[in-house]
């Protein structure tokens, strides 16, 4: 017999256990699952324009809100001034307001002036995990973060949580290995082998449970984490503690080594007055990209944002600099030192016009990498040229 008035079904359901499912809807939930652009209002900045580059490709921010963020680095190499230089700009992003600053200083190392060094906005909001007695609490084990953590969590209001840092971390297991060592030793007993401290495991069991909170939320969690010397075999100089987990989960790893100590002559005598320090992104789920990047830090100031991007711009060649003279026909015109340049870009409020021309400059570089093939996945008029 013919198909005369029979109706062909071009789109028949099918079934997923008991349910009819169309292949429509199917069509419709895989569109709501596709990446969505990234919005400039959903990212943080870290307070380098450089380091922002170096994670989103975008002058504005570098840090993807909902997401668990994992800083590694040597002694002295800036991770505590990058890092609060991250709540610093939230405290004063509009895209962050009504967001909890919450700062969990484990180590007892960052005793800086908050508000000489990043403004009274965020020392009027910065706030430790817990308060008892009228003092802030910190974590002092692995156990106490991820409690203080999920008390964030179940606060229902979203966070940016600064663990400041993972190395400094005890665990409960690591307790209680030391006593029973402690009570062997005391009775003349043979003292029990370690077996390590327990962190990797729990690293590993409460990561995976904190991301879904922090998409939901929008929230940010930051993991601070210190080097160490790999005394054992493979090629990497340097490795760190706290297990697999620190970076399998994180959207973003980096790493900060000192490149070399910035001085200054006072009275004669070279004065350390800062460090050079080069930042590798060696994670990148953002955009996929792996970028190494150098800025200042100064003991006076913290991250020299117009100090790197002027450096940046004259390692593009894109300012001539010639015996120490720079000469431009950008930023109204200038003849002059590097630092007299920062000084006319800052007097003359022209560090979004430096922030531009840096931001052109990466973008050029970007699209003179890029490989232009055709795309065998893609082939309707929507393939970018």
């Amino acid at each position: 017999m013919g198909n005369s008035g029979r109706v062909l079904n071009r789109d028949p359901p099918f079934f997923l256990g008991n349910v009819m499912i169309s292949t429509e809807k199917i069509l419709e939930q895989l569109k709501l699952m596709q990446s969505k652009p990234i919005q400039n209002k959903d990212l943080l900045s870290t307070g380098s324009t450089l380091v922002n580059l170096a994670c989103s490709n975008r002058t504005r921010g570098g840090l993807l809100k909902g997401k668990y963020y994992f800083f590694v680095g040597d002694s002295n190499s800036g991770k505590t001034w990058l890092c609060l230089g991250c709540l610093a700009e939230a405290s004063i992003n509009p895209n962050f307001d009504g967001y909890r600053l919450i700062y969990d200083n484990a180590e007892d190392g960052a005793l800086m002036d908050v508000s000489n060094y990043f403004g009274q906005s965020l020392a009027d909001r910065l706030e430790s995990p817990a308060i008892e007695d009228g003092e802030p609490v910190y974590s002092s084990t692995v156990e106490e973060f991820y409690y203080h953590l999920d008390d964030a969590i179940k606060k229902g209001t979203p966070f940016i949580y600064l663990l400041d840092s993972m190395d400094v971390l005890s665990s409960e297991d690591e307790t209680s290995k030391f006593d029973d060592a402690k009570k062997a030793y005391r009775a003349g007993k043979e003292v029990p082998g370690s077996y390590g401290d327990g962190k990797a495991k729990k690293n590993s069991g409460n990561l995976r449970r904190i991301l879904p909170h922090l998409r939901k939320t929008g929230s940010i969690l930051i993991i601070i984490n210190q080097t160490r010397d790999n005394l054992g075999f493979g090629f990497e100089k340097k490795t760190r503690s706290g297990g697999h987990a620190l970076k399998f989960y994180a959207c973003l790893e980096l790493w900060t080594s000192v490149k070399e100590k910035l001085k200054k002559t006072v009275r004669g005598q070279a004065r350390q007055i800062g460090v050079q320090v080069k930042i590798q992104v060696k994670k990148n789920r953002i955009t996929g990209q792996d970028h190494t990047v150098e800025i200042p830090i100064y003991h006076s100031l913290g991250v020299d944002d117009i100090g790197s991007c002027v450096d940046y711009l004259i390692g593009e060649d894109l300012l001539t600099e010639n015996r120490g003279i720079i000469k431009t026909g950008s930023f109204g015109g200038f003849t002059g030192s590097r630092e007299k340049l920062i000084r006319h870009i800052e007097e003359n409020d022209l560090e979004d016009e430096l922030r531009l021309a840096v931001g052109r400059a990466w973008k050029e570089v970007q699209e003179a990498c890029r490989l232009v093939r055709k795309n065998r996945y893609v082939t309707d008029s929507t393939q970018e040229k």
